[in-house]
């Protein structure tokens, strides 16, 4: 009894699935067009534990005792901390 409800659940589902019809071609390049118009531009960001939240490139922070800033990696996708340079 139990195996005859399996089947039918997934045959069930099977055809569910199958009935789905597939987004004309068409119509996908102006929904992602559209998608990707709304989305916002990230801005690399470095996370302090000690804070508890992120930081910007280009602010200052003290981690773990350590003065350091948040400066952009060279791919310029993310951030990191270096360590600041104090003038002599």
């Amino acid at each position: 009894m139990r195996s005859l409800l399996i089947t039918l659940s997934s045959l069930a589902l099977l055809a569910a699935c199958a009935s789905t019809p597939e987004p004309k071609a068409e119509m996908k390049p102006a929904v992602k067009a559209e998608a990707k118009a709304e989305e916002p531009k990230k801005v690399p960001q470095c996370y302090s534990g000690d804070a508890g939240r992120f930081f910007n490139v280009g602010e200052k922070a003290i981690v773990s005792g350590v003065e350091v800033n948040c400066v952009a990696t060279a791919d310029g996708k993310n951030g990191q901390w270096m360590g600041v340079k104090h003038g002599k």
